[in-house]
């Protein structure tokens, strides 16, 4: 299959806490507790190499408590390249309760300095220039360290489009105004996927119906990104390229943990688009197996034995540019 370089700049491992209700300010008693190397360049990953992608993780990794980081990476089989630097990366804590609301309590990384982003960036040159390494596509997941700004992100996705390397990105906030407002055009990531708050903050509107909903993700297309993939959980994927305007309803699921379904879906997505699968088997795939993701802690699992009958109830529709409304009903 092809070779993907995932980029996490700001990695975490994630303390996964399950209990049935969380009470702030009071003794609250866990039902299970995992602590597990992510970020979600990794959690990318992870699914990439379940869809048999040979994978090279990369970014910023705290030289003090890699251990964990690499005993996973050796065991899903990826090539480690993250520079280590010192300190210690941040660890996160993600709250799931019975009812299915998740907290994310997330601490801000470790401080990236000049010369630590530079070697980073000759790190993945010297990756590009050589033919038995040059990645297929590249993706850089997740939030930016302290030290890294949003025109770094965008400084650097830029400087990889010019080397004609497909890039895919999911981010938030500045750092996502950032990607997408990228000149010249041609420069612009190939693949956005927000949710539909951080799509709403990027496109500076309330989205309270499928009419704004359809017209934020036309504009974010429109603005020269060639996939525009917007998640919405259980209410479904909205997804707006060069095929048309598509859109995925999965099926009902007993929500474990949400921790990880987007991560699914684009690394899904990205599996369909570079095995160019049909645009309506490469979405119902995607959103089959984010719906898997929070039947438990983690990721989609693509060999979980009912992913063909998952797939078999998610509803997908080619909507030729009119009102969501009623597909989504």
């Amino acid at each position: 299959m092809a070779k993907v370089l995932t980029l996490s700049l700001n990695p975490a491992l994630d303390l996964a806490i399950r209990l049935q209700e969380l009470t702030p300010g009071a003794v609250n008693r866990t039902e299970s507790t995992r602590l597990d190397p992510a970020g979600k360049g990794v959690n990318v990953a992870r699914v990439l190499v379940a869809l048999d992608h040979e994978v090279t993780v990369s970014g910023f990794l705290g030289a003090a408590n890699d251990a964990a980081f690499r005993r996973a990476f050796a065991d899903l089989g990826v090539e480690d390249a993250f520079l280590r630097v010192p300190g210690e990366t941040r660890i996160n804590a993600k709250i799931s309760e019975q009812d299915g609301r998740v907290t994310d309590i997330n601490g801000p990384g470790m401080h990236i300095d000049r010369e630590a982003f530079r070697r980073l960036v000759d790190d993945i040159d010297d990756r590009v220039a050589d033919p038995a390494r040059r990645p297929d596509a590249v993706v850089i997941a997740g939030s930016l360290p302290p030290g890294v700004s949003p025109e770094d992100l965008a400084s650097l996705i830029r400087h990889l489009r010019k080397q004609r390397l497909p890039v895919w990105v999911d981010t938030s906030g500045p750092a996502l105004a950032a990607a997408i407002a990228i000149q010249p055009e041609e420069c612009k990531p190939n693949a956005i996927k927000p949710n539909e708050l951080e799509l709403a903050a990027w496109a500076g509107e309330t989205l309270n119906n499928d009419a704004a909903w359809l017209r934020a993700a036309q504009r974010l297309h429109d603005s020269g990104i060639e996939e525009a993939m917007i998640s919405a959980g259980g209410d479904g994927v909205l997804w707006v390229s060069r095929r048309g305007i598509w859109l995925a309803m999965p099926p009902r699921v007993s929500v474990v943990s949400t921790v990880g379904a987007g991560d699914t879906l684009l690394a899904a997505m990205l599996h369909g688009v570079l095995g160019d699968l049909p645009a309506e088997q490469a979405l119902r795939l995607a959103t089959a197996l984010s719906a898997e993701s929070v039947r438990h802690v983690g990721v989609g699992d693509p060999q979980a034995v009912d992913v063909d009958h998952l797939q078999q109830q998610t509803r997908v529709r080619h909507l030729n540019g009119a009102d969501a409304k009623e597909a989504r009903q």
